[in-house]
């Protein structure tokens, strides 16, 4: 049977998770307050519950049924392997920024750039760009006519909501930047060309200091950062209390829209509509970064491309595009993004399922396709 040689928050919250008890019936199956159990899990690793209650947990475990140890044992092993390496928060973060620039300026602008490598069923070249914050900046141009930022940008914040400020502050100065250098590299010809809209985030966790169940709930705040800002604050998005992310590190977090894509042992990750969290606990099993980029560098372009569409659609127009990148097009894109492929991993696959399911790629796919067909037919 496994046991606990020293009990902290981290312990303790795997143990109420395998007995499936809520905090309150946790607390009074222990026989201590509901506080006393919250400020155990709040502390995560880094707290040791006092030598009556390490007693009174240990006869806890002991008299807990075989299936309850069983699965304390497999979380206690699995939170082990994803435990992170330092107490800092250390968070890459990669921010897509399309805009729908044209089939002829991307093709003009393309023959001053490098073509990618990789599969070219979506066709596209790239540049490095000077960012003033970002420690990476490289614009991808796809011939469908869509232009793509993607910045990097590491961190080390003192806390989750510190990120998700910065995050939302951050988007008000990255859009105008973006707006304007996409008219720098179309040298004046930009009438008619959409200023970008919004940002897609993605984030790639490499160290952290939760265990168990907060390090999971942390992957969760960090793809739905909203919980943690008042974005309606006056001056701008601002910080909710401290104690909303303690709170929600201590009791979970769940949102109906995340969808996970983690795989035991080698990877905690989630997608949402405002953003990816994935984090490594395996370098040589888990995704890379490049193939995380990758996946979301497709899916956003394919996304702007038909938000374009609709817009035509919204403003009254018959949409039309050139003939190589109309319905059929779009049709060939929809199959290579939902049907999978001899040579994906089964981590691609639901890596793909995921993202394609938050975004909504696959529905707009077919709404802009339709519109296409009816309008060329």
């Amino acid at each position: 049977m496994v046991t606990v040689q020293r009990w902290s928050g981290r312990e303790a919250r795997l143990l109420r998770d395998a007995l499936r008890m809520s905090l309150r019936d946790f607390a009074a199956y222990l026989g201590v307050s509901d506080r006393t159990v919250s400020n155990w899990e709040a502390g995560g690793a880094g707290y040791q519950p006092r030598a009556e209650s390490q007693g009174i947990l240990d006869t806890a475990l002991g008299r807990a049924p075989d299936d309850a140890r069983t699965r304390f044992a497999e979380a206690l092993e699995m939170s082990d392997a994803a435990a992170p390496v330092t107490g800092r928060i250390e968070v890459d973060s990669h921010k897509f920024l399309p805009v729908f620039i044209g089939v002829e300026r991307a093709g003009r602008l393309r023959e001053h750039l490098t073509p990618s490598e990789g599969a070219q069923w979506l066709e596209s070249s790239s540049t490095r760009l000077d960012h003033p914050e970002a420690q990476s900046c490289v614009l991808h141009v796809f011939a469908c006519g869509v232009a793509v930022f993607h910045l990097v940008q590491p961190h080390e914040p003192a806390a989750l909501t510190d990120l998700a400020v910065w995050r939302y502050r951050s988007y008000a100065s990255d859009l105008p930047w973006a707006r304007d250098k996409i008219r720098e590299l179309l040298e004046g010809d930009h009438a008619g060309a959409p200023n970008p809209e919004y940002v897609l985030s993605l984030y790639c966790l490499t160290s952290g200091p939760w265990a168990g169940g907060a390090y999971d709930t942390a992957l969760r705040l960090l793809s739905t950062p909203s919980v943690l800002v008042d974005r309606g604050a006056q001056g701008g998005p601002a910080p909710l209390a401290c104690t909303v992310e303690e709170s929600l590190l201590a009791t979970g977090f769940d949102h109906p829209d995340i969808v996970s894509f983690g795989v035991r042992g080698v990877s905690t990750a989630y997608a949402g509509w405002s953003g990816v969290a994935y984090a490594s606990h395996s370098s040589e099993r888990s995704l890379t970064t490049d193939e995380l980029v990758a996946c979301e560098l497709t899916v956003q372009a394919l996304w702007c491309f038909t938000r374009h569409i609709q817009q035509m659609v919204e403003d009254g127009q018959d949409p039309s595009m050139p003939e190589r990148y109309g319905w059929r097009f779009l049709r060939a894109a929809a199959s290579r993004l939902t049907t999978a492929r001899a040579q994906e991993t089964a981590q691609h696959v639901l890596m793909r399922e995921a993202i394609m399911k938050t975004s909504g790629l696959a529905e707009r796919l077919r709404t802009a396709q339709e519109a296409l067909r009816e309008s060329a037919g």
